[in-house]
């Protein structure tokens, strides 16, 4: 992820969102038979957003 450009970080932010938010509603529906993909979505998403908070810092520097 951290050799991702910008806007490339911020689609995949947006992807990892909407992921998450299809996996909790399958999951409060009892249809999401795979629980550990919500772990996995999750842990993706923090990645990814401690690349683009890193970058903020680093921009302001």
């Amino acid at each position: 992820m951290r050799d991702m450009l910008g806007d490339e970080l911020a689609e995949q932010i947006g992807t990892f969102r909407k992921e998450l938010f299809g996996l909790r509603f399958a999951n409060a529906t009892g249809e999401l038979e795979d629980t550990a993909s919500m772990a996995r979505t999750k842990r993706d998403l923090a990645r990814a957003l401690t690349v683009e908070r890193e970058r903020e810092i680093a921009a302001r520097k």
